[in-house]
């Protein structure tokens, strides 16, 4: 499969989170333009979930851990692990998620 990440049409999921999401059959690719100030409310899902800035900062607080990441930098949230964050600058995210995101589709 070939895809074209700019060809596929985003989704506001949150308020200024506008994603473009890849589906295999076992997990999501998320990318995320993130207005500067937008809040992700803190939220859990069964998911594993990798989350990597590529341009921007973003504060992310995992099970009431904060965290500055910026490009370069990944984390790691396990399932059911309570984490939500703030879009610092316009920002530019790549999250991952095992198994996919039927929410997502």
């Amino acid at each position: 499969m070939q895809l074209n990440i700019n060809e596929i049409t985003p989704k506001e999921i949150v308020a200024g989170y506008h994603g473009r999401f890849i589906h295999t059959g076992r997990l999501t690719i998320a990318y995320w333009e993130v207005a500067e100030g937008a809040t992700m409310p803190v939220h859990q899902h069964i998911h594993e979930q990798t989350s990597q800035v590529t341009t921007g900062k973003f504060e992310l607080t995992v099970n009431g851990i904060r965290t500055l990441l910026e490009p370069g930098m990944v984390i790691v949230i396990p399932p059911n692990v309570p984490h939500g964050g703030i879009a610092i600058t316009p920002c530019q995210l790549l999250d991952i998620f095992a198994p996919v995101r039927e929410d997502y589709q």
